[in-house]
Formats: C-alpha cells, sequence, structure tokens
C-alpha cells in the first residue's frame, strides 16, 4: 500500500523538507542509504548524520558521552535554517524526544520509528526487561576492559535483520561498531528547562511501527504509543531494519508525513 503511495507521487505538488534521520545503537548514517535515495526524488533534502563513534566518525570509543552527542545533534539542529522532520530509529527515538524540548523551533514533526519513546524517568534496562519479545538482552555481549557493549555475532541477524537479503546483512553486520556501555536512558538527558528530557513534547509526533521486530517487540511498541499518544501511527510489517528490508514502504511513510505538514 504505502509503496504504491510512493509511485503516484511524482505529479503532486509539496512542500519541500528537510530530513534529519538518526541511527540507533551499533549502527551509522549509512543505514539509510536506500531512503535517502527515495526522499531527495521527491525533493527533500536529508541529513544522516553519524553520531560520535558510529559510522565514518572517529570519536574513542571511551570519548563517546550522551552530552557530546547531543551537543553534535543541537549544532546540527542550529545550523538549519527551517524547522526539521527529525526521524529517530530505535535507541534514536531517546535522543530526538530531548532534542524536541532543547530545540523545539527547529522541528516540525518528530518520527519514531520502531524506537524508544519513554515517559519521564523512564529507566531503558527495566524497559527491556519488560519487552517478552524482545530478544535483545541476550544478544548483547558485555565488553568489561573495552567498556563496550557489543551485539554477539550469532544474534546479529535475528535481532536486527531478520526480514532482509543475505546480502544486505552481511554489509550492514561489518559496519556496526560497539557501544559505550552507559546506553543513553531518557532521564541522564541535560536539563535546559523544566520539561527537558521528558516525551511531553508540544512538538508533534508520529510512531512507525514493525511488527516483526526483535529488538523492540510490537507489544513494547504499541504500549509506548498508546501511553505517549502519536497522532498518527503507521504500521510495517517488518524486522527492526525496515530501512534495508522495505525502504520504499518506509520512505513512503516519512513522505506522508510530509504530505500532512502542507495538507
Amino acid at each position: 500500500m504505502y509503496a504504491s503511495k510512493l509511485s503516484a507521487r511524482k505529479d503532486r505538488r509539496r512542500y519541500m523538507s528537510t530530513y534529519v534521520l538518526i541511527h540507533g545503537a551499533w549502527h551509522g548514517g549509512w543505514c539509510w542509504n536506500k531512503v535517502v535515495p527515495l526522499l531527495q526524488q521527491e525533493g527533500h533534502r536529508v541529513l544522516t548524520p553519524d553520531l560520535p563513534g558510529h559510522g565514518q566518525d572517529t570519536t574513542p570509543l571511551s570519548a563517546i558521552t550522551l552530552q557530546l552527542i547531543l551537543q553534535r545533534l543541537t549544532d546540527l539542529l542550529d545550523s538549519e535554517v527551517e524547522p526539521v522532520i527529525l526521524v529517530g530509529h530505535s535507541a534514536g527515538g531517546l535522543h530526538i524526544t530531548t532534542l524536541a524540548h532543547l530545540r523545539p523551533q527547529k522541528v516540525k514533526t518528530l518520527v519514531y520509528l520502531s524506537a524508544y519513546l519513554l515517559p519521564p524517568g523512564s529507566a531503558f534496562n527495566v524497559f527491556e526487561e519488560e519487552d517478552s519479545e524482545s530478544i535483545l538482552l541476550p544478544s548483547l555481549l558485555p565488553d568489561e576492559q573495552r567498556h563496550a557493549l557489543l551485539v554477539k555475532p550469532e544474534a546479529v541477524k535475528a535481532l536486527f535483520y531478520a526480514d532482509c537479503t543475505d546480502e544486505d546483512v552481511a554489509w550492514a553486520t561489518q559496519l556496526l561498531v560497539p557501544e559505550p556501555l552507559f546506553i543513553p536512558v531518557q532521564e541522564e538527558a541535560p536539563v535546559s528547562s523544566p520539561s527537558a528530557g521528558t516525551a511531553g513534547s508540544e512538538v508533534p509526533r508520529v510512531y512507525i511501527e514493525c511488527l516483526q521486530d526483535k529488538a523492540i517487540g510490537p507489544v513494547a511498541q504499541k504500549r509506548m504509543y498508546t501511553a505517549l499518544p502519536c497522532r498518527k501511527v503507521y504500521s510495517l510489517n517488518t524486522s527492526h531494519s525496515s530501512f534495508l528490508s522495505s525502504p520504499r514502504q518506509l520512505a513512503a511513510c516519512l513522505l506522508d508525513v510530509a504530505d500532512h505538514l502542507s495538507s
């Protein structure tokens, strides 16, 4: 359904937007490679920053802090003249929630792609323990010596890429990087206003759920967007990584968000 909408858009006039796509843990801006041209061919600008220590960013693992991540992202938003559509995948949802409070004037809409949408004071690890559909916790491999958190190689496909091609799985797997052990949680966000770091933002938000997800289970996703209602919920019958397995369907959802902003 979403793919057919994408092909029908070429004759429609729309307001051009800038998308900022924030990747999740262990990934980098590279994960959006299939989605970017689909948005660009409709005339939109697309930014896919690498968070510190991810993708092509060379920040040492030991130097990565939540404060550094948020500083990089606020700097990016500050460099934009117009407000953006801010998309967060997985743990990237924690960042976009905080950014909407730090720079609300810079964000048109928040888009949570199978992402953490948590209320104030929620602890990331406790939430994961309550997600019976997720295989994330048993898939993790702490490296105490490096103060890092890795994903067990044998668990990568089932966790992230269950419906992806073998070629895409191999490509993505070799680009994954360790995460610092601190794993960002909502309650650690720097406070610059009474509401900073909470999910109760005045910025509109939508949710894209992934119904075959084993990193953040579908029930947990629904629990989040029910507790903190979104203006619209899209459903994709994909694994955690719809940007690889179903890029056209995902792009159609993102374009629909822009259409609603211009209508």
